[in-house]
């Protein structure tokens, strides 16, 4: 169980739609959410606001840019005591489901989880609340 209470997430996606469905559900649950539309826009938006948490798209501007901002973040001291998740369609758009769920994923990935589209709130807040 996590030691530090998540009260700011970070949430990283270039769909508009998506981005503002998620920040809605989160912030009715009483998260602060803080989002950009991009991994740079991300990455400095991680810098100035040091959230509890990060959720970031797989795939934004380029097909890795997900795997990227999260690899840039769990590098940086902050990063690296934080939740941070990938959120991904390719389980709904292509049927294959692949995860972060053994170390070695973990340490490959460089996230604490994946996170399916559509996102269903309770899932995702059990997993931050769960986070270790």
């Amino acid at each position: 169980m996590s030691s530090r209470k998540i009260n700011k997430i970070l949430l990283v996606d270039d769909d508009i739609d998506l981005l503002e469905q998620t920040k809605l559900l989160l912030e009715s649950k009483g998260f602060k959410v803080v989002t950009a539309e991009d991994s740079e826009q991300g990455f400095k938006a991680f810098q100035q606001e040091n959230p509890d948490a990060a959720i970031i798209d797989l795939i934004m501007e380029q097909m890795d840019s997900g795997f990227i901002l999260c690899y840039k973040i769990k590098k940086t001291e902050h990063g690296k005591n934080i939740p941070v998740y990938l959120l991904t369609s390719a389980t709904y758009e292509t049927g294959f489901k692949f995860s972060a769920s053994t170390q070695e994923e973990k340490e490959w990935i460089k996230c604490d989880g994946i996170i399916h589209k559509p996102v269903v709130v309770e899932e995702l807040i059990s997993k931050l609340e769960n986070f270790s």
